[in-house]
Parts: structure tokens; C-alpha cells; sequence
């Protein structure tokens, strides 16, 4: 393993060329063959991914069976046991949480509920009852483990199966806790027609209406969604369990959730591990460094299979002949999850677009298609309304924030759109960017409280980063601007490898572990 100093932190680039293990064709919350859930954080919804299946069968393709993660049975066995072995002394130290209960599903781990305000300030009544759920002893060597899913409006519970399969060797000296973060899981905010619109897709760009009917419904509630009330739902949860301080795994929007409350109550965090970095000013909402860095996955891709042209190109030639780069982008980030490498014949990706820059289009009209159909994902699965709710509050929008009337937001946005130069989106043309999902959810979103900013300016506790290099969802350009202004900074770069590295490589838990475990 190569490591390389840089100003103010480390960057390991794994000499061998990483190839991410095949999981099953599996979106959020989705089983693959082996029982197990999956975990991706901004994926498409498992219709999607059938139909693109589908779609492409119908095209002349055929889907092979999906490979599932072989588990290291000793280390699985091992921690499992350890869990077993816990379960009467799992409740001590959860005397702050209420309903102490068996998880769904997961007898040896203890579900529980933490009850906290809806309003912090008290003008709007009522409270939530987030779920939580505890693996281990409360006097685990190395102490807690918290670990926040995404989105925003994903789950945590549901995930500790795979998150206890992922990190074994970890989870031998850390209790692991998680929690189904306000507004999701099983409090999560049901919007029908965004949900079904959208799923949990950031770049498929709903209707105006369905955007609107989903703020009206909530009403004032809309207000009190933002990162940082989660960030205090997290403090009372710390205090619930009584211990001083802990260790914190964030995975895509999770690093966003993670470093606001490191920024925030930095003397409670001993280590962060931040995996696919979200930046944490609430920028880059227009996905400029995603749509730029598409050019180099598809290269990189072509060098790999020898593909003999040059994918980029075609890709430039098609969206602006058909007028399809946010479809064509939404499809290239999903494949960055579940395909990094490109080479999966069940899509074909880089074959499909060569064929319709030549003229053939009916293979990648129907990937396109197939990715951005209509959701069949409950809210309890990922919270659309949710992902809406906190997304307009926390973002830093061309416009400013979610204070700012609507009435002057598209004006803002196509300003900003004109000032991308056209070579930071390439292949795609700067227009994608203004029209992709994030900034088509929050242009129409009502006036609301936006998100408090933190005090904290720079982590200062240990921190480790993780960025596969063919991430278009978080690409690695960001976490290297975060660690380049974060003095106990090491980033890891995998090669090979996509969004959500210690889910989806043995690279990405291995370096987790490695660093839990100094």
C-alpha cells in the first residue's frame, strides 16, 4: 500500500487495482442472494434497477444471476457470538432509552426508543419517538461505535446486519449503535407523490407539484428536519446511553450528519471515520465535480475492457443530440454504485453508448428508462419527504437559503448555471447540472427554517476518509478538499471502487477496521 503526505494529511492509494465484489442487483434496503440487506445511500430504487434489467433483456441482453458477498464466516461467527453472549448485559447503559425490545429480526441485538422534541425551541408542540438499536456490551474495550446511514432519508436499523457482516473484526471491541435518524424509518415522513416520483434518487428531478403537495402536507413540521436538529437528537442519544464521549462512521450523507456533530460537540468524538464525503458547507448542490468527473470513469472504464473508442465523446455527442443528460447522468451515477467498473454485461453501459452515438438507440433509451422509473420504495424503506425536507434546509443554493422566497430562485439558478464553464461539466453540458434533481426538489420548496450552521469550523479529532475512485455520487474530489483543511486528516483513495466503500469493498472495511482498531 502506497502512502503518500500531503498538506495536512495522508492518502493510501491501494497498489493493486481494486475491483469492487459483486453484491446482489440491490438498491436501498434491497436482499441479496445470500438473506443479507444491502446498503447503498444514494442509489435508485429496486424497480428501477428491474426494469433497467428488463428493459435491457428486451434489447437483447440477458441478466445472469447476481453474485452475493461471501462473508469471513470465523470473523461473522466470531462477532455474532460475542453479540449472543452480550444479550443480558445489552441493556445496561440504556437506561435514557424507553420499549427496550429485541430488534426486528435480530434477537441478539436490543431495540429501543429515544424520545425527543419535534421543536427545540418549544413553539411547536409534540415529539418523536426515534428507534435505536444497541449490538454489544456497554463495556466494550474500545467503547461505542456510532454509525450513520444517509440519503438524507434513510434507515438505520435496518442496517445493523450488514454492518456487523462489514466490520467484524471492529465490532469484537465496539458496542455498535444505530438509530433511524427524525423523519425516517419507522418515523418516517410519507410524501405519496414525490415518493413515487423520486424514490431515493437525487438526480431525478421531480414535478413542481408533487414537490409542493409534499411541503403542504407537513406544514410547519417542514421546519424541523434540518441536520442540525438531528445533530442534537444525537447529543440526547450520547446522554441516553451515558457514556462521555464515542466513535462516529458516517457513510455519504451520514458524513455530512457525522462532521456537523463533530463541528458541534467536538470534545464527544474520539475518532471519525467520514466514507464518501458529502462537503460539509452544504455546497456543490449542482454536482459540477460529478458531472466533470464522469469523463474519467468512462476512461477509465474503456482502458480497462479495451473498448476502442472513446466513451466520453459519445456520451457529449448523445446528450446534447437527444437532450437526455439528466437521465443519462442519473443512470451513470446509480451504475457508480452497483457497477463502478462499467463491465456489468447486464447493462452494457459503455457498449450502449457507443451504439446510440452511432445511431442505435434503443438500448441506452431503455437503461435510461429502466433507472428513472417510478419508485416502489415504502417511506419506511428511504423518506422522499424527508430527503426533501432536510436537503432544501441544509443546502447552500444558488439562491442562498431556504429562507429566500421562491419567487427569485430560478433566476438565481440560471446565473449560477451561465458561470460553470462548460469544460467543469464535460461531458455533459453545464444545463445538466441546473436541471438534475437536487436543485428541481428545492426550487419550488417553500420558504422554511433553514439549517443552523455549527460553530466548529475544522475537525480536530482523528479522522479517516474514504473515496472510491469512480464515485459519481460523492466524487473524490471532495473529500480531498476536506482533508486538505483537516489537520488529523488520512484519506484513502481506492481505485476501482464507487460509493460507499466499507459496504461494498474489502478495502473500504479494511481500512475502516484498521483505523478503529489503533
Amino acid at each position: 500500500m502506497n502512502v503518500q503526505r500531503g498538506a495536512g494529511f495522508a492518502t493510501q492509494d491501494d497498489g493493486s487495482r481494486a475491483s469492487g465484489r459483486a453484491m446482489a442487483a440491490d438498491a436501498h434496503g434491497t436482499t441479496s442472494a445470500d438473506g443479507e440487506t444491502t446498503m447503498t445511500l444514494f442509489s435508485r430504487s429496486c424497480t428501477a434497477l428491474v426494469a433497467a434489467l428488463a428493459a435491457a433483456a428486451c434489447v437483447g441482453s440477458t441478466a445472469p444471476p447476481a453474485a452475493s458477498a461471501a462473508r469471513p464466516a470465523s470473523a461473522t461467527a466470531t462477532a455474532t457470538a460475542s453479540a449472543t453472549a452480550a444479550g443480558a448485559a445489552g441493556l445496561a447503559g440504556l437506561g435514557g432509552l424507553t420499549g427496550h425490545r429485541p430488534c426486528p429480526g435480530q434477537s441478539d441485538v436490543v431495540c429501543a426508543d429515544l424520545t425527543v422534541p419535534l421543536d427545540r425551541s418549544g413553539s411547536v408542540p409534540g415529539t418523536l419517538a426515534l428507534q435505536v438499536a444497541v449490538s454489544g456490551r456497554a463495556d466494550a474495550p474500545r467503547g461505542t461505535l456510532l454509525f450513520l446511514t444517509g440519503g438524507p432519508g434513510q434507515p438505520g436499523v435496518p442496517f445493523v446486519p450488514r454492518i456487523r457482516s462489514r466490520l467484524p473484526g471492529a465490532l469484537a471491541e465496539y458496542r455498535l449503535v444505530m438509530i433511524d435518524q427524525r423523519g425516517t424509518g419507522t418515523s418516517a415522513l410519507d410524501c405519496p407523490a414525490l415518493q413515487k416520483e423520486v424514490g431515493s434518487s437525487d438526480t431525478v428531478a421531480p414535478t413542481a407539484g408533487s414537490v409542493t403537495a409534499c411541503a403542504e402536507s407537513l406544514g410547519e413540521r417542514r421546519n424541523f428536519y434540518t441536520t442540525s436538529d438531528t445533530v442534537a437528537d444525537l447529543e440526547d442519544l450520547r446522554r441516553a446511553l451515558g457514556i462521555p464521549s464515542w466513535t462516529v462512521d458516517g457513510v455519504s450523507y451520514g458524513t455530512f450528519t457525522a462532521g456537523h456533530y463533530a463541528l458541534t460537540h467536538p470534545r464527544r468524538v474520539r475518532k471519525l471515520v467520514l466514507d464518501s464525503v458529502v462537503p460539509l458547507d452544504g455546497s456543490s448542490l449542482l454536482y459540477e465535480d460529478s458531472l466533470g468527473h464522469s469523463a474519467g470513469v468512462l476512461r477509465a472504464a474503456c482502458a480497462e475492457q479495451r473498448c476502442g473508442f472513446d466513451p466520453a465523446s459519445d456520451l457529449a455527442h448523445v446528450v446534447r443530440r437527444d437532450g437526455n443528460g439528466v437521465g443519462v447522468f442519473n443512470l451513470l451515477v446509480i451504475a457508480s454504485i452497483i457497477d463502478p467498473k462499467l463491465n456489468d454485461p447486464r447493462f452494457g453501459i459503455l457498449d450502449a453508448l457507443h451504439a446510440s452515438a452511432g445511431g442505435d438507440r434503443t438500448r441506452l433509451d431503455a437503461l435510461v428508462a429502466g433507472f428513472s422509473a417510478p419508485s416502489d420504495e415504502t417511506p419506511a424503506e428511504f423518506s422522499s419527504g424527508l430527503h426533501a425536507a432536510t436537503l432544501c434546509a441544509d443546502g447552500a443554493w444558488p439562491w442562498g437559503d431556504a429562507s429566500v422566497p421562491v419567487e427569485g430562485r430560478q433566476r438565481a439558478l440560471e446565473r449560477a448555471v451561465r458561470r460553470i464553464k462548460p469544460a467543469a461539466t464535460w461531458p455533459f453540458p453545464r444545463e445538466t447540472a441546473g436541471e438534475q434533481g437536487m436543485p428541481q426538489t428545492c426550487l419550488p420548496w417553500p420558504v422554511s427554517r433553514p439549517n443552523r450552521a455549527a460553530p466548529g469550523r475544522t475537525l480536530t479529532m482523528p479522522v479517516l476518509m474514504l473515496a472510491g475512485d469512480r464515485d459519481l455520487s460523492t466524487p473524490v474530489r471532495w473529500a480531498r478538499e476536506l482533508a486538505a483543511v483537516t489537520p488529523r486528516a488520512e484519506l484513502v483513495v481506492l481505485p476501482g471502487i464507487g460509493h460507499s466503500t466499507q459496504s461494498r469493498s474489502d478495502e473500504g472495511a479494511r481500512a475502516a477496521q484498521e483505523f478503529l482498531l489503533r
